[in-house]
């Protein structure tokens, strides 16, 4: 399967506007989240995440930030917007190279197809996930080489 991702940068925000961002370089990969930690944070059956590098990230607006310690035990700072309460981003402490954009704050989500699924052990019951899809039941062990290298794939080899 090839992406079609649309030019960069890629745009996205908050329900009420006042925080944007940009995402200036290919993201390095996405992949859904199926962990109680997101699933009650995005009222929903797991999280959308962008892996990404800081560097390539504008923000516009001022976010508030949320401290809590995963189940993996990384304490993952939230992002998100003070008047509305969209979550944007989520980093880990002690690793500022680590950045993900929560993807359904995109513009344009409908290009995108996950490279891979973590935290399965506890996913919802009526989520499906093919027999060709990578699939982890807590996170990968490689550290997400699989999921980047798959990303990778489905991106293609086109200019961006």
């Amino acid at each position: 399967m090839t992406l079609n991702m649309p030019s960069l940068p890629l745009t996205g925000g908050c329900q009420c506007g006042r925080v944007r961002y940009e995402i200036r370089a290919v993201p390095a990969m996405f992949y859904l989240c199926h962990c109680t930690e997101c699933q009650t944070q995005t009222s929903s059956a797991f999280g959308e995440s962008m892996r990404c590098d800081p560097a390539s990230v504008a923000v516009t607006g001022e976010m508030a930030t949320s401290r809590r310690v995963a189940e993996s035990g990384t304490v993952r700072l939230g992002d998100f917007c003070p008047e509305c309460g969209v979550r944007i981003q989520h980093r880990s402490e002690g690793d500022p190279g680590r950045l993900n954009i929560k993807a359904g704050t995109l513009d344009d989500a409908s290009w995108l197809v996950p490279a891979g699924h973590i935290w399965t052990r506890s996913k919802q019951a009526f989520v499906k996930i093919g027999a060709d899809e990578l699939s982890y039941p807590e996170g990968p062990l490689d550290g997400g080489a699989a999921m980047k290298a798959r990303w990778q794939k489905m991106l293609g080899d086109k200019p961006r």
